[in-house]
């Protein structure tokens, strides 16, 4: 098929990995990345710029409209541009992870950002990073990927990672935050985290970066 494009979508809780597995399975097969979460950051950084509160879903999915976001990988890891300006710094901080978990809420932010997301199918192929890739946004992806770990691993990971930045947080209360939002995602009724239909299912819990790395590799290289 001349005009095929191939996709894989990488699913998963918070803090699994997906999003550095994602962007390192992007990188070596030289594929375009799509980090959906960043998508939502970057519309409530957009609402926030605004002064839109979180409930005025119909203004906030009309800022969607032109929004042109392109993902740069490098070895520094993930360059995130908003109309050719770097936003990654903006993006990452608390208050739009906050927001932008509220905007996740409202379908019509959904479904605005949904077109957006389809825009990524691009040659010579995409991976896609997010909470319902496989089930929702792609479900015609050559190869799915549900990535697990447990809620401990998680909160450990989490913790470094912010005391990397000079964010000081309990361990114990990120291990509730992370649980509190897994049953959350899990039980909403609007594109709830599950495992896609004939997804691979990989616990990353006992297994480095490199190795969880490789077992995606091969799910693709199977495959493709």
């Amino acid at each position: 098929m001349a005009n095929y494009i191939p996709i894989v979508t990488i699913d998963g809780p918070t803090c699994s990995g997906k999003g550095t597995i994602s962007r390192l399975l992007a990188r070596d097969l030289d594929w375009n990345l799509l980090d959906s979460g960043a998508l939502y950051r970057i519309l409530a950084l957009r609402a926030k710029e605004n002064s839109i509160l979180p409930d005025d879903y119909e203004s906030i999915s009309y800022l969607t409209k032109g929004l042109n976001a392109r993902f740069i990988l490098d070895r520094e890891g993930e360059c995130v541009l908003l109309n050719n300006q770097d936003v990654t710094s903006k993006i990452r901080q608390e208050d739009c992870g906050i927001l932008a978990s509220k905007l996740a809420q409202f379908k019509e932010v959904r479904e605005a950002l949904h077109v957006i997301q389809r825009s990524f199918i691009l040659p010579p192929g995409l991976v896609a990073d997010g909470r319902d890739m496989g089930t929702i946004v792609f479900p015609e992806a050559l190869i799915k990927i549900f990535l697990e770990a447990n809620t401990e691993v998680r909160a450990v990971r989490r913790h470094k990672q912010l005391k990397e930045k000079g964010i000081n947080v309990s361990l114990p209360d990120l291990s509730r935050e992370i649980s509190e939002r897994d049953i959350a995602d899990r039980n909403r009724s609007l594109s709830p985290l599950k495992p896609a239909d004939g997804s691979y299912y990989l616990d990353s819990s006992d297994l480095t970066v490199s190795q969880t790395l490789e077992k995606v590799k091969e799910f693709v290289e199977n495959i493709i």
